[in-house]
Formats: C-alpha cells, sequence, structure tokens
C-alpha cells in the first residue's frame, strides 16, 4: 500500500462533489422560488399583472386577464386623442365625474398617459363584452361613428377612451382599473402607484 496522496484525484472529487451539491440546490430552490410567485388562481382573484407594452403598435389593442375579467389595453393614435374632445357633446359622462375612477381617470382620455388606455372590458349595462370597432363610420354604426367599442348585447356604444354616448342602456363609462406604469413598456394592472388595489 502506498503513503503518497493522489492530488489531482482530490480535486477532482472535490469538484464533482462541489457540482453535484452545487445542482442539488438549484433543485431546491426553484419549487421553493416558484412557490413564493402568486399562482395563476391568485393572479385571477386580484393580484396585480405586469404586461410589457413594448410591442403594442399604435390603433392595436391588447386583452389580459385580472381578477377573471378582459382588461383591454389600447394605444392610441394622435388622430384618435383629436377626436375624443369632439365627441363631448355626444357623451353621457365626458370627464368621468359622475362614476368612481381613479382620480388619473378624470379627464377626457380617461388614462394616466394618453397614448395608452387601460380599462376593464364588460359593458355597465348588464356585463355583455363589447366588441372593438376601430372603423369609421361603418354603415351598421352611422356616419357619426369614429372609432370606439359596441355592445352587441343590447346596443350600447363607448368611444375609444371607454366614455359611454347618451342615449344607450349602459348607464355608465367602462371601468378603468388600479394601475400604473413602471418604466416606458411596463404596465401593471391590479394596483395604482401607491400599491392601493
Amino acid at each position: 500500500m502506498s503513503d503518497s496522496i493522489d492530488t489531482g484525484k482530490r480535486r477532482f472529487l472535490t469538484a464533482a462533489a462541489s457540482v453535484v451539491g452545487g445542482a442539488g440546490m438549484v433543485a431546491v430552490a426553484i419549487p421553493f422560488v416558484s412557490s413564493i410567485a402568486p399562482s395563476a388562481k391568485a393572479e385571477a382573484a386580484g393580484a396585480p399583472v405586469q404586461i410589457d407594452i413594448s410591442q403594442l403598435e399604435p390603433g392595436q389593442l391588447l386583452t389580459i386577464e385580472w381578477r377573471g375579467k378582459p382588461v383591454w389595453i389600447f394605444r392610441r393614435t394622435e388622430e384618435v386623442l383629436n377626436t375624443l374632445t369632439s365627441l363631448n357633446d355626444e357623451l353621457r359622462d365626458p370627464q368621468s365625474e359622475q362614476t368612481q375612477q381613479p382620480d388619473y381617470a378624470q379627464n377626457e382620455t380617461r388614462s394616466i398617459r394618453k397614448d395608452v388606455m387601460v380599462m376593464v372590458g364588460i359593458c355597465t349595462h348588464l356585463g355583455c363584452s363589447p366588441t372593438y370597432r376601430p372603423e369609421i363610420a361603418p354603415n351598421d354604426l352611422g356616419a357619426n361613428w369614429k372609432g370606439g367599442f359596441f355592445c352587441p348585447c343590447h346596443g350600447s356604444r363607448f368611444d375609444l377612451a371607454g366614455r359611454v354616448y347618451q342615449g344607450v342602456p349602459a348607464p355608465t363609462n367602462l371601468e378603468v382599473p388600479p394601475y400604473h406604469f413602471q418604466g416606458d413598456n411596463l404596465v401593471i394592472v391590479g394596483e395604482d402607484a401607491q400599491g392601493a388595489a
């Protein structure tokens, strides 16, 4: 039997044990870290949802789910923004003063940033989901239609800020959920800038 120590083998065994131990730690850490994140059920129940809007083109509508409801995120064009003020006389509540909305939704655009609209896509009449109708003056909606949302259930109409027209069954504007921006392209739906839901 030899009394000499093979340091090469010792280093190899130490390195191999370290790699296997590190892999074991990662295998244990992944389920632990993922258990901290809210589950899909918790997110549907109201946990804030993060949406990257960097790929959202002007005129494009994105639908996400929050609290089991569809939430629309729409990037408005300059043309749409210019149209909003021209509709005020046709709307029931153009400044969102009569409904309980976040303070940042009590204006003509009903938004924090004029170019990005965030609202719940459920009609305030009986809970149907309106359809996005961006076309100008289609035959079925008339010559005065400048784009917006039309509820096929009972004919309620909303402009591209979610403001309800006069003379339709829906009593109030579409709901604006609590939300805020983190940077230019990340929208957090489900809490405002102070963290309130």
